[in-house]
């Protein structure tokens, strides 16, 4: 794990800028994450997050989307901590907690102080809020039964109790002899482990002259399992260290030069940690995976780059994943509906396509009936088929008509013309059911690449439009009134023109950004015949770096964004319209150019950008 006690010994650092500062609203954007905006520190946002894949605290810059209730986690926070100052943040030992003092008065005006702890510990991890007099609980954001933990309970009234001690040794106060003794007590617990056969085996190979196995400890292993807030990236890092000073292998042996050497690179690496002299990094690996660090590593070989803040190397590593694991998970079960609804439609596609096929020879049973009306006297009932000179033949060759031998000629002349009716008329039928199901496909396509991109504001949105277009069920309670509509939240880039690019990310944005927001000069774009976001530059006046930006955005916010050489089409507003009764989000337009673009990532987050409502 990326995030260990020296990475948290970083953060507490850096945090101490907060010590002093008031806290200002607090928000809960999600199950996991609280945001508090500090007083006396600019604009700065703190976020907390106790998400068991990404749990970290650093100051945000990012705008979150917050529930239109606050959960009931916040409401509490609010009522104990907003207007309170922070007096200290500090970590226990070298572990990944955190404690941060609030003090704050009270509703009858009395001084209170309440202890914000934050434990960072994967799956297990949680913002607790006590009372720092007398310990108990007041809440925690991730609820702790009995039932989970006899040991530990979180729970609003219960004392905190510490998470269990692992007993190991503090990296920063460590000594060079502590240290070289722990290398000691290592090598004899691994001497004490070899059986008696290893033994013999070694007195063996020494009488005859060629020495014996030393027993070695794995030093990786060791320094995580001895030493407190190491995690195995940092101990892969100092062996490397030990093993680039002249160490032959990354083991422990006897030898008294191999104890100075891993002690040397060991020091070397906890001499930034003390003086606090942290350079975050992320860069690749020799596996070629992207990790990042509070110190400089020599093992990152790849892409390396520096921050000047932990706090914007964790907002850039962590960048949308904790959104977007959350996102996945909201959205698992819409896009297994959509893509049964898709399959549905694909398969009805077929069965229409086949219908077609069989109406289109509709003729042929006309032609059968009036050819058996003409020579019903050369038919006998009985006949299983009649032989017939076909005078719609130019070459008025002979035609075998298939025959119902219970049937008078008459009747299976009748039988064909009824026959070539139904298929006249169910033609009309059939095209309007092609075209009504070659909609609905584009429709969840068009659903399913929202999704893709979709934040957890605008997956209700979509689970709402699906709800009025009766696709879904309304969850909401019965005799719950219902939201009142508002504007939809829209990400608004700025070109590097400074030209604002509105985009719509689902269908609701999209009709508002193109039939209410954008005036009739502004410039509307959208890929191609491929389902994308409506993009609209808001203004008549702009140059080809914008226009060529607003095709990236287009582009990359639609089903082609890992394709390259995209067609966009751009348009003035005024040529874009949307049928009566069509779907949401569904225009036609005209005047149209096509633009080509490959879609740019790093580009397209270059430009700055915001939430706008």
């Amino acid at each position: 794990m990326a995030l260990d006690g020296i990475v948290t010994r970083s953060i507490v650092h850096e945090l101490q800028a907060c010590v002093g500062a008031r806290i200002g609203k607090i928000y809960q954007p999600s199950n996991h994450d609280l945001i508090f905006n500090l007083r006396g520190l600019g604009n700065n946002k703190l976020l907390l997050s106790a998400n068991p894949t990404y749990p970290r605290i650093h100051f945000t810059e990012r705008t979150s989307i917050n529930p239109s209730e606050a959960p009931m986690f916040c409401m509490l926070m609010r009522k104990h901590c907003e207007g309170g100052t922070i007096e200290s943040i500090t970590q226990v030992g070298m572990e990944r907690i955190i404690h941060i003092i609030v003090r704050s008065r009270d509703e009858l005006g009395d001084v209170s102080a309440k202890k914000i702890i934050i434990e960072l510990m994967g799956r297990h991890s949680n913002i607790i809020l006590t009372d720092l007099n007398t310990g108990t609980i007041i809440d925690g954001i991730h609820h702790v039964t009995p039932s989970i933990s006899s040991y530990r309970i979180v729970m609003p009234g219960i004392g905190y109790t510490e998470p269990p001690q692992q007993h190991k040794l503090n990296p920063i106060e460590i000594s060079k002899e502590e240290f070289l003794n722990l290398i000691s007590l290592a090598e004899q617990d691994a001497l004490e482990v070899h059986t008696e056969e290893d033994v013999d085996l070694e007195e063996e190979l020494k009488a005859d002259g060629s020495g014996g196995p030393a027993p070695s400890v794995d030093a990786t292993g060791w320094i995580v399992h001895a030493i407190s807030g190491i995690s195995p990236l940092i101990a892969g890092e100092i062996v490397q260290r030990y093993t680039s000073s002249g160490a032959l292998t990354a083991t422990l042996g006897f030898s008294k030069e191999n104890q100075e050497q891993l002690w040397a690179a060991f020091n070397s690496v906890m001499e930034l940690v003390r003086d606090h002299s942290f350079t975050p990094v992320i860069g690749a690996n020799a596996k070629g995976k992207l990790i990042f660090s509070a110190i400089p590593l020599t093992l990152l070989e790849d892409n390396l780059k520096e921050y000047s803040s932990i706090s914007q190397c964790m907002e850039d590593y962590y960048g949308d994943k904790a959104e977007r694991d959350t996102v996945k998970q909201r959205v698992s079960d819409l896009i297994r509906f959509l893509g049964n609804e898709r399959s549905k439609n694909v398969k009805k596609l077929a069965k229409l396509q086949e219908d077609l096929d069989e109406a289109q020879e509709a003729d042929r049973y006309r032609i059968w009936g009036e050819l058996l009306f003409s020579s019903l006297h050369t038919v006998s009932k009985g006949d299983k088929t009649a032989t017939l000179v076909n005078y719609y033949d130019e070459n008025q060759s002979d035609i075998v008509i298939p025959l119902d031998p219970l049937l008078t000629p008459s009747d299976n002349a009748q039988r064909y013309f009824k026959k070539y009716n139904k298929y006249k008329n169910s033609l009309l039928v059939i095209d309007e059911q092609l075209i009504k199901t070659h909609e609905e496909i584009a429709y969840m396509e068009s659903l399913l690449q929202q999704l893709a991109h979709a934040s957890l504001n605008d997956i209700e949105e979509i689970r709402d439009e699906l709800v009025g277009q009766g696709y879904l069920r309304d969850r909401n309670k019965k005799g719950k009134k219902k939201k009142k509509a508002t504007r939809p939240t829209l990400q608004v880039f700025t070109s590097s023109e400074g030209i604002e690019i509105y985009v719509g990310k689902n269908n609701l944005q999209n009709e508002y950004v193109t039939n209410r927001l954008a005036s009739s000069n502004d410039t509307w774009l959208h890929t191609k015949d491929i389902p994308g976001s409506h993009v609209v530059i808001r203004s008549e006046a702009f140059g080809d770096a914008t226009l060529e930006e607003a095709a990236q955005i287009a582009a990359y916010f639609s089903q082609a964004k890992q394709s390259s050489s995209v067609p966009v089409d751009c348009t003035l507003i005024r040529h874009v319209r949307k049928p009566s009764g069509s779907k949401p989000g569904f225009v036609i337009y005209d005047h149209q150019k096509t633009l080509f673009v490959t879609p740019d990532e790093d580009r397209i987050k270059s430009l700055s950008s915001t939430l706008k409502s």
